[in-house]
This record gives C-alpha cells, structure tokens and sequence, in this order.
C-alpha cells in the first residue's frame, strides 16, 4: 500500500538500493527518536516519565545523520513525535538529505489533526502509522488518553480530505486484543487504512499482563492463521510481511531461536544522536562514530521491525508493495 506519490517504477529501484544496502550491511531502516517525551500513559513503556527538561537535549536536526546512513525507509518516532512544534523542520531536513526513501511517521494519533497532517505530509511524511489496538473505549484506557478512539477515527475523513492517502494502523497483538485483531483489519479496509501488526513484549518495563503464553498459544496461532489468509485474499491492507506473521506463533511457543539482526538492518536514533541496536538496548555510540553491529542471541521480543528485518524478499513482499 504505497502513496500515489510513488509509481510502480519507483519498485524496481527501491529493490536496487535494498539489495546495495543489505551487500553493504547498511541499515535499511531508520528510526529517529526525535523525543523521548509523551503525554500517553502506555502500561507498557514508561516514555511519558520522561521529564520535559529532556526537550534542551533534544537535536535541532537528525539531516547529516539520514545522509550518512541513507537508509531506504526512515521512521520518525518516540516518544510521541508530535509534541516536537518543530517536526516539519525536521522531516524537511532528513527528506532533503536522503534522495530515495520511504518516509514514516509513528504517533498515538492523539493530536494529528487534519492541518498538522497535511503541514508533516508537505513536508516529507509518506506513510502515518496510528497505534491502534481496540476499535473501542479500551484503547482509551490502554493509551492513557480519553476519548482517543473516537478522536482517530473522526479525523480520519478530514486528514484524507486534506490529499492525505497514505494512514496505517500500528496495532500491538496482546493477550486481551486477539478478539479485536480481524475486525480492526476490517475497519481498516472500510477506511481505506493499512494494518502493521506488533506482537507485545514486556521488555520495556516488565509489565507481563499483557503476554500471550500457554493455552493462549493456540488462539494465537488461529488467529494469526486466519489474518493470512485474509492478507492473501486482500494484498495491501495488512502490511506486514507473510513471513512474519508465519513466525508470531512459533516465537509465542519459544521455538524461535534465531540470533536477532536488529542493528543490522535497522537502527535506532536517540534525541540526542546516539545509536541504539533495538527501541529497547542502551545506546552503544554517536552516530559519528558508527560500527557496524553483529547478531546478538537475543529473544526478549518479537517486534515488526526485529521480525521484518529477518524476513526473506519473497515474491509475496514485491505483491504487498505493489497491491
């Protein structure tokens, strides 16, 4: 599910510099944590106990970064990245320094009005992923936010009115959302929405209430198989790869035992311009002073971007992009 801004020729050479960066061993994924500041109160992340002094640390620019790494796809996060007044300036300056690339933007959608959208869309955003894990009044409580859901859901039609064509829904797969999973795919497709799916973890800060273990396992696997099978009959409404999805099942069982690649294929940008492997390592180095990472036997988590960066270029990843 591509933006109308890309042809079907641009494809051909997205595959070219994924196949320069990957011989390269160069990420291919940038995240930039322009903030560690949020004003949600996650059960799972302690980002919002993040104290506003943090706001002096925080870079005035992430453009020489993009343009050492020259990653294909950049994702602007935190933190909640629109709390930053300055964030068009930002995405202007990293999308004036990377010449092709897929551009992101990660939020809980809880101040992106139809205005603010169309001022970060003018500005480089191609895609706005919006954290999404209920299609009712739980997600309110889950982020911590009244009234949330319905503010998503009602600036949706102005934010596409505004020439915005490009909205996905980030949804985190928890113990107590398996139920929710299939019908927030099929509001997304009513809406002409994406779907990028996250399995949880409790490596943030411990929380375990969430986890999906023991008998939960078969749901999860029903679930999961059942969201594929959808996916193969609607390409581009769920934008995870197929291998990923194949693989929450058997990481929820414990039988993956893979080394991680995080840091290889994707990376992490702190506020202040440190790398970080994974959203949930310490910082290793500026990024001045880049090194390249080696695998780490870790499998504290099985996020998108640990899962994605695994999956194999199948003939099935070209049909999601095209779709």
């Amino acid at each position: 599910m591509l933006s109308a801004r890309f042809k079907p020729w641009h494809v051909p050479l997205f595959l070219a510099k994924y196949a320069y960066l990957t011989v390269r061993r160069r990420p291919v994924l940038v995240h930039f944590e322009v903030t560690m500041r949020c004003n949600a109160r996650c059960g799972f992340c302690d980002y919002w106990k993040t104290s506003p002094a943090a706001r002096a640390e925080e870079l005035k620019s992430f453009a020489d970064a993009a343009r050492y790494f020259n990653p294909m796809v950049i994702a602007f996060t935190g933190g909640e990245p629109t709390l930053r007044a300055d964030l068009e300036l930002l995405v202007r300056g990293v999308a004036d320094a990377v010449h092709l690339k897929y551009i992101t933007l990660i939020t809980h959608g809880g101040m992106l009005t139809p205005q603010r959208a169309r001022s970060l869309w003018d500005a480089g955003i191609n895609q706005f992923n919006i954290s999404l894990d209920y299609l009712d009044e739980r997600h309110d409580a889950a982020r911590g936010i009244p009234g949330l859901t319905a503010r998503i859901f009602g600036a949706l039609d102005g934010i596409r009115a505004e020439g915005v064509d490009n909205i996905r829904f980030n949804t985190v797969i928890k113990s107590d959302n398996l139920d929710q999973l299939l019908p927030i795919v099929r509001r997304a497709r009513e809406l002409g929405c994406g779907v990028n799916f996250s399995l949880y973890t409790d490596s943030k800060n411990g929380n375990r209430m969430h986890l999906i273990d023991g008998d939960r396992t078969v749901e999860l696997e029903e679930v999961t198989a059942e969201l594929l099978a959808f996916k193969r009959d609607n390409r581009g409404v769920i934008t995870n790869s197929d291998h990923y999805l194949e693989s929450i099942p058997r990481y929820a069982r414990g039988e993956l035992t893979e080394p991680c690649r995080s840091g290889i294929r994707t990376i992490h940008v702190d506020p202040t311009g440190h790398v970080k492997r994974c959203p949930d390592f310490p910082t290793d180095f500026h990024w001045t002073e880049f090194k390249q990472y080696r695998p780490v036997a870790c499998n504290a988590c099985f996020y998108a971007c640990r899962g994605e960066a695994e999956a194999p270029m199948r003939f099935s990843r070209v049909r999601d992009v095209m779709a």
